[in-house]
């Protein structure tokens, strides 16, 4: 089966016809600023109650929760790593994606969103960050069965750019 890539610039709260989206959550699976702040708003306050018991988290790891007031069935939780803080901090990125993938299928979750994990306020530079995505989705690909779609959602045209080159896909 093949698996369609996309990137597109635009809003992961505002992604209807996906099953899930990824949160570039912080460790203890709370509100926050960045991505995880405008999940939590969107999906409303029982995505962190649903969440304390998972947490806390570890670089890398995943988790699965429903999505509330999102408009999609699930979020998935990853954490990504400070940049040169967390180390080795592309294995523990990579780790985000592959897990987050893999998670999504075992849930049997056809369409999935990311954020560009760890680019904010952790520190990740983002074209090191494209290569370590795009290499960590292209190298699961073949490990899924249910997962069709995975798309990058991305906040700014910068950003787009970069990893629609870095994944080979316009």
């Amino acid at each position: 089966m093949k698996v369609k890539l996309e990137c597109v610039k635009g809003d992961i709260t505002d992604q209807p016809d996906l099953d899930v989206i990824v949160n570039a959550a912080n460790a203890e699976l709370r509100t926050g600023g960045g991505v995880a702040g405008a999940i939590h708003r969107v999906a409303g306050p029982e995505l962190e109650e649903a969440c304390r018991p998972m947490a806390p988290i570890k670089p890398g790891q995943a988790v699965v929760s429903p999505a509330f007031n999102l408009p999609n069935r699930k979020v998935i939780h990853c954490l990504g790593p400070v940049y040169n803080i967390d180390k080795p901090s592309d294995q523990l990125l990579a780790e985000c994606y592959k897990n987050s993938l893999l998670l999504a299928d075992k849930e049997q979750l056809a369409a999935i969103g990311f954020p560009a994990i760890s680019t904010g306020a952790f520190g990740y530079p983002l074209q090191e960050a494209a290569e370590v995505t795009a290499d960590a989705i292209h190298s699961t690909l073949s490990q899924l069965s249910q997962v069709q779609l995975v798309r990058m959602v991305l906040f700014s045209d910068r950003d787009l750019n970069v990893f629609q080159k870095a994944l080979g896909v316009v």
